[in-house]
C-alpha cells in the first residue's frame, strides 16, 4: 500500500557522500511491507559497490518514529489461511526480512539508523543490527512480541539474549518499550542525540565521516533508569522457568517488579515459554545468522498456533485487548510443545542465508 500523496513506500535518494534510506508510511508508522524489505535490500546491494555512497543513513518519515514493526495485518491473513505455513506470504517475508537483518549487520560500509520516536519488532531489525545506532529523547523501543502470540526475532533474540545480565530477558518477556537512554544500556543503540540536533546530523553525513559527524552532535544521556533496577531483574529473571520467574517477580520487594509480573501474566504463555527458550540458546550461538535461522523455525511454527492469531485479532483486528490464549497459563504449556517449535525444517524450507551476508556474522 502506498501513502496517500502517491509516493513510494520507501524513498532513495543520495545527498554527498551519503545515501539516504527513507521509510515513507508515516500514517502506519512506516510498518514494514515485503515490498519494502525487498527495495531496501536492493539498494544496499547496489551502494555496496557504488563508490559514491560512503555512509547509509536510515530514517522514517512522519513525526511518529522510525518505524513500528512488520506488517502483521497482511501476516494474520496468512495465518488464517489453509496455507502450509512454509508456503504463505509471510514465510517469504520473513525469509527477506532476515537475509536483510543479516546484510545490514555486516554491511561493509557505515550503516547510521537515527532510532528517533517509535520502534518496535521490525524497526529494531533494521536498526539495531547497524554500526550506527541513534537514540533521541522520543525514542521509544521494544520488542512487544510475546503481547501478539509471537516471539522476538529479526535477530531479536540475538540483540536482547546479549543485553546486560537480565535485562534482555525482562524486555522480551514484558514485551516493553524502553527509553533512548534504556536502549543505550541494553546494548540496541550507541549514540544519544537530541532531536533538535538530527537535521544537523544528516547534513554533516553529506561532507564529513560518520564519526566526526556524530561527535559534533551527541550528548550525554540521562541515567537509565534500568541501571536502577538491575539488582532486582538480574534476581528475578534468571532461570529457565517461567513460573519460578513469576514467583519471584512477585516475591520481590518492589512495585516495578510486581507490575512487571502483571504484564507477563498478561501475555501468550505458550509465547512466553518459546521466547524463553530462544534466548538462553542464542547467548551461546556462533553468531546472529545462527540465531536467526532458529527464530524462522519458530516463526513459521507460530503461524500454525492459535495464540498468534488470537493476538493480533485482540490487539489490531478488533482491538478489544483481551485475548484469550490457549493454553491460558503458564502451567498449561506443555515442554514438547516448546521443543516442537525448535525442530529443524525440511532442507528445502530452512532459512539459508547467502554466505557473503554471514561470514562476519
Amino acid at each position: 500500500m502506498r501513502p496517500a500523496s502517491g509516493e513510494p513506500p520507501v524513498l532513495i535518494h543520495v545527498e554527498g557522500r551519503a545515501g539516504h534510506i527513507v521509510l515513507n508510511r508515516p500514517r502506519a508508522i512506516n510498518a514494514l511491507t515485503h515490498g519494502m524489505v525487498t527495495l531496501i535490500q536492493s539498494t544496499l546491494d547496489q551502494w555496496r559497490q557504488d563508490a559514491r555512497v560512503r555512509t547509509v543513513v536510515v530514517t522514517g518519515a512522519g513525526e511518529r518514529g522510525l518505524c513500528a514493526g512488520g506488517d502483521i495485518v497482511s501476516l494474520h491473513a496468512d495465518a488464517v489461511s489453509d496455507t502450509p505455513a512454509a508456503e504463505t506470504g509471510a514465510a517469504a517475508f520473513w525469509r527477506d526480512e532476515y537475509v536483510l537483518n543479516a546484510t545490514i549487520a555486516t554491511y561493509p560500509k557505515p550503516y547510521v539508523a537515527i532510532m528517533d520516536g517509535i520502534v518496535l519488532g521490525g524497526g529494531i531489525g533494521i536498526s539495531a543490527h547497524g554500526s550506527h545506532r541513534v537514540v533521541t529523547e522520543n525514542s521509544r523501543v521494544g520488542m512487544p512480541e510475546t503481547g501478539i502470540g509471537f516471539v522476538p526475532d529479526v535477530g531479536g533474540t540475538w540483540l536482547l539474549s546479549h543485553a546486560p545480565g537480565e535485562l534482555g530477558t525482562h524486555v522480551a518477556l514484558t514485551a516493553g518499550t524502553v527509553r533512548g537512554e534504556d536502549a543505550l544500556l541494553l546494548g540496541l543503540a550507541d549514540h544519544y542525540v537530541p532531536t533538535d540536533k538530527i537535521p544537523q546530523l544528516l547534513t554533516s553525513l553529506a561532507t564529513t565521516e560518520v564519526d566526526e559527524a556524530m561527535a559534533e552532535v551527541a550528548t550525554q544521556p540521562p541515567a537509565s533508569g534500568m541501571e536502577a533496577k538491575r539488582s532486582w531483574i538480574d534476581r528475578c529473571y534468571a532461570g529457565d522457568d517461567i513460573g519460578q520467574i513469576l514467583k519471584r517477580l512477585r516475591e520481590a520487594d518492589e512495585e516495578t517488579a510486581t507490575t512487571a509480573a502483571s504484564l507477563i501474566e498478561s501475555r501468550s504463555p505458550t509465547a512466553l515459554a518459546v521466547t524463553l527458550r530462544a534466548l538462553r540458546g542464542a547467548r551461546t550461538m556462533r553468531g546472529l545468522h545462527a540465531a536467526l535461522a532458529q527464530e524462522y523455525r519458530m516463526v513459521l511454527r507460530f503461524l500454525d498456533t492459535p495464540d498468534f492469531v488470537e493476538g493480533v485479532r485482540a490487539a489490531v483486528i478488533d482491538k478489544d485487548r483481551t485475548p484469550r490464549w490457549s493454553p491460558a497459563t503458564a502451567e498449561g504449556v506443555r515442554p514438547r510443545t516448546v521443543d516442537g517449535f525448535f525442530e529443524s525444517l525440511p532442507p528445502d524450507v530452512e532459512l539459508d542465508l547467502p554466505r557473503t551476508v554471514f561470514t562476519n556474522s
